[in-house]
Formats: C-alpha cells, sequence, structure tokens
C-alpha cells in the first residue's frame, strides 16, 4: 500500500503504520477524524477541516496539545514522507489516547495523534457519464441525543451498518432518515435535491454532519446562479426531484440517478449536477493554486 502514516511523531510506511492496543480509539471509539484530499498538492479547504477537528475533539472534551501551525507541519511532512505524486487522501485522526481501560479520562494524560496520506484516484468517468445508485436504508442516523452526528467521530459503527445494507442492495451509497422521518445524510457524504432548479439539502437540524463541501456547495452556486438551500426532507420528495447528488470531500458531487427503485428524472446525470460540479473543479483548482503560491511566498 502506498502512502505514509504519521503515528505520535514517528513517519513511516503506511502498511507497517501500527498503534497500541490500549488506545482508547481501538478499546472504545474515542477519537475524532477529518479527510482532505488535495489538488496540484495542495490540501483543499485546509482551515475548515481543521477547525470542525477542534469543534469535534472539544464535544468529546478531548484537549489537543498541539497548535495549529504544528499539526500542518506534521502533515507536510507526512506527505514528504509518502513520495506520492498526483492528488492525495490525507486523513487525520485523534484519540483519547493509550491507557488502562477505563472510561475515567484521567487514565490517558496524552491524546493520540495520527495522520495517514495515500493516493487519491481522480474521479471515475463514470459518475459523470452515468451516475450511481443508492440505497435509503432503514437504518437510522444516530440520534442527537446519543452520539450527535456533529462529531466526526472515529465510532463509525451507525454509518458501517448502512453502507453494509445499501452494498446488499446492490447500491453504492446508503442514504439515511432521522428519528423523526426526515432524510438526514447518507453514510459517507450529504444529498442534495434538485427541484425546480433549486438545490437542496436537508437542515443541520436533521442530525447531520455539516459537511466541509455541502458548505463550499452554497458559494458553488451563487458562482452558476443555483439557488442552493437547506430545507426539512423527506423520502416523499424524493419522487419529485428532477436530479440529486451527494457530497463528499472525497466524492467530490456524485450524481444520484437511481435510489432503490426510483428512476431519478431521464435517469442520467443531470444538467444543474454537472453545472456545480464543473464551477466546483474551476474554484477547487483556483483556491488550490492561490494558497500554494502564498504558502510558497511565505517559505521564501
Amino acid at each position: 500500500m502506498r502512502g505514509a502514516a504519521f503515528v505520535n511523531g514517528t513517519i513511516g510506511p503506511l502498511d507497517t503504520a501500527a498503534i497500541p492496543i490500549l488506545d482508547h480509539g481501538f478499546m472504545y471509539g474515542e477519537g475524532v477524524y477529518e479527510v482532505l484530499r488535495t489538488y496540484d498538492g495542495e490540501p483543499f479547504l485546509y482551515d475548515p477541516h481543521i477547525a470542525r477537528l477542534r469543534r469535534s475533539a472539544a464535544a468529546i472534551h478531548l484537549d489537543l496539545p498541539f497548535d495549529d501551525a504544528a499539526l500542518r507541519s506534521w502533515v507536510d511532512r507526512t506527505s514528504e514522507a509518502a513520495g506520492l505524486e498526483g492528488d492525495t487522501y490525507i486523513r487525520i485522526l485523534t484519540t483519547r489516547g493509550i491507557g488502562d481501560l477505563s472510561y475515567d479520562v484521567r487514565a490517558t494524560p496524552a491524546p493520540s495523534i495520527v495522520i495517514v496520506v495515500k493516493p487519491q484516484p481522480p474521479p471515475d468517468p463514470r459518475l459523470r457519464n452515468d451516475g450511481i445508485a443508492i440505497a435509503l436504508v432503514p437504518i437510522l442516523r444516530n440520534h442527537p441525543g446519543s452520539v450527535n452526528p456533529m462529531i466526526k467521530s472515529n465510532n463509525l459503527l451507525n454509518n458501517a451498518l448502512a453502507m453494509q445494507e445499501a452494498h446488499r442492495r446492490g447500491a453504492e451509497e446508503a442514504l439515511m432518515c432521522n428519528y423523526r422521518g426526515e432524510l438526514s445524510e447518507c453514510s459517507q457524504s450529504n444529498i442534495f435535491l434538485i427541484r425546480g432548479g433549486m438545490a437542496l439539502t436537508p437542515r443541520s437540524t436533521a442530525g447531520l454532519l455539516e459537511g466541509i463541501t455541502r458548505a463550499f456547495l452554497f458559494q458553488v452556486g451563487q458562482d452558476v446562479g443555483v439557488k442552493v438551500e437547506e430545507a426539512t426532507l423527506t423520502p416523499a420528495d424524493l419522487d419529485t426531484a428532477d436530479e440529486v447528488f451527494i457530497t463528499s470531500t472525497t466524492r467530490e458531487i456524485s450524481p444520484v440517478v437511481r435510489i432503490d427503485d426510483r428512476v431519478i428524472g431521464s435517469g442520467r446525470p443531470g444538467e444543474v449536477t454537472l453545472r456545480l460540479w464543473e464551477a466546483y473543479h474551476r474554484r477547487a483548482l483556483e483556491m488550490t493554486s492561490l494558497a500554494g503560491t502564498a504558502r510558497k511566498l511565505g517559505r521564501d
């Protein structure tokens, strides 16, 4: 497996990286993470991702004993060690740390920090040409009073069970409802419906992770004259959608042409979805180019 991993200060090959079994991230799932990707070697939307990492950590009362500059230097060093050409996938995880088997946070005085860098493959042309099928699964998204979906938690059992159900149905992603029966989000992405030329996405109060790409789509929509709004959506709204797409850091924008037995629109990726996708790429490349130039000037 190509890539590199940073584990508590040590950088080495990805396929041999390890963490002690007494780490509470392994034992109890106590930890949070972020996933980024690069364009032309520059992490995209890095600052919003790290801000969300800190919000997630604060939500589980996990103190992070490093500043943003130190974290960025670890990311850069790990990326250099990976020695990869082309775009990369970056996963940053922090856990409660290593200690005795106890829920008492005093048992783990030092958090663990792991950074994974591996290749990020380019988008499959099939997505743009054919779109994907997803499944509306019966597994509900976590109740905000339980493990709040606003926390990007390392504990992904809810998501994994939903995705396994989708795979059993021959779908590529799982769409979940909340406890009120409203559409919430997918197992690894946010969902948007196009209706009357407007892009609608479930409200944050539907119990979902506010995706960084999801937020970026509000800006992209303004660029191309597509109104993007939050709305309370239910499964019945899928029947009246002209187009559907999902968003995430690694998927970018994936057109959805079928949900279970529902064919969406013409059964092909829609015009509005593709327009947003093109604008997304244009802005992503512009922003990472500017960020890379600014960082180079700062070093010089």
